[in-house]
């Protein structure tokens, strides 16, 4: 696992650049971290997974970081609705199962099929 604060520069690797954003004391961002881990492993994406941890409302900013936990594909928030506001909150997931802290398994596959392609 790749750990880094939100204002150091980020590594590619693999081909698709994966991001998880969170911030300190988010109880739902290791259970995302898990589920995104298990759809790469479903998919055969070798991406390692980078964690940014954001510090401050400043770089919730910078980042249009939609609340935690949050997931970049190549630099792109797949669940992010266009009005989403931007800083240091939870988030919460629409899922077929009601609202929830992280988005499913299947929400997460199909998101990463859809910018794989």
């Amino acid at each position: 696992m790749l750990l880094r604060t939100a204002g150091q520069f980020w590594e590619r690797m693999g081909d698709m650049r994966v991001q998880l954003l969170y911030f300190d004391g988010c109880p739902h961002w290791a259970m995302l971290a898990e589920r995104l881990r298990e759809a790469l492993d479903l998919l055969d994406e070798p991406s390692t997974i980078e964690h940014l941890k954001v510090d401050s409302q400043r770089e919730a900013e910078r980042l249009r970081f939609a609340g935690s936990p949050s997931i970049l594909l190549n630099g792109t928030d797949p669940f992010t609705p266009p009005t989403s506001t931007v800083g240091l909150s939870c988030r919460v997931y629409p899922t077929p199962g009601g609202p929830s802290g992280s988005p499913t398994l299947e929400q997460l596959v199909g998101a990463l099929r859809a910018e794989a392609r």
